[in-house]
């Protein structure tokens, strides 16, 4: 059975108790993290989850609350004892790789891989299958490398997680008649900022979609109901079927 981790909720602005955005999948012995914002690093580590560990990364796109750990992940897989040695797939939209290079140029040897093979690959018009899952993905309406990915696991579950995006028919349409739809909703009603969603455009998607369940994350502190805020804290698990909190 597949489970969501929720490690990260937030957004870039800075919260003592959310991370920003990072959510981790995991499978039959495989985990894949989508986007690893500010705080990653610490709060994978209360799930149990160490940068050793990964088996694939995905990113949205490359604003500095989704990716700004990176460079770190990739830096404790070096100099970790043992060192990594697990290959490390990264899989992104396009214009990744462009600024993937920039950071070599950047760091340098620093977040080099000379124990395992890191490869950094953006998403093509063919699926990628990989172990047990097939991923494919949208462009989304926030900047010109955003997307959105749907995680297909061999039981025929699907899971759709979308970095920053503003209400259109892309998500709608990777979305349709998944098992659990994850949406960021960045700004309450009344307060609508182009390239993010509010509540009821997030609802209006998975409506659309016919989605079976919709998980809101990263959240704006504004969003945030004050009971859920004092009672639930990173990281967050969810299993499928199970419902949502």
């Amino acid at each position: 059975m597949a489970e969501l981790i929720v490690v990260g909720s937030g957004t870039g602005i800075p919260s003592l108790r959310r991370a920003s955005p990072c959510r981790a999948l995991t499978s039959d012995g495989t985990t894949i993290l989508v986007d690893s914002g500010p705080g990653s690093l610490r709060k994978m580590l209360e799930a149990e989850i160490t940068s050793l560990a990964m088996d694939l990364l995905l990113y949205t796109h490359i604003h500095p609350d989704h990716v700004a750990d990176l460079v770190p992940l990739l830096f404790a897989c070096k100099y970790a004892d043992p060192p990594r040695q697990m290959d490390l797939p990264c899989i992104e939209g396009t214009g990744f790789l462009c600024y993937y290079e920039q950071l070599k140029r950047l760091y340098g040897p620093w977040i080099e891989a000379p124990t395992y093979r890191l490869s950094v690959e953006e998403m093509s018009n063919q699926p990628p299958l990989y172990r047990n899952t097939t991923i494919t993905c949208k462009p989304m309406a926030h900047i010109p490398e955003s997307v959105a990915y749907r995680i297909k696991f061999e039981d025929g579950k699907s899971v759709v997680v979308s970095g920053d995006t503003d209400y259109n028919s892309k998500p709608v349409e990777l979305a349709v008649r998944t098992d659990l739809l994850v949406l960021e909703c960045s700004f309450p009603e009344g307060k609508k900022v182009e390239g993010h969603l509010t509540p009821s455009l997030a609802g209006k998607i998975a409506t659309e979609s016919r989605s079976k369940r919709l998980l809101l994350t990263p959240l704006d502190p504004c969003v945030i109901n004050l009971t859920w805020e004092n009672s639930v804290t990173e990281p967050i698990k969810v299993k499928s079927p199970s419902p949502l909190i």
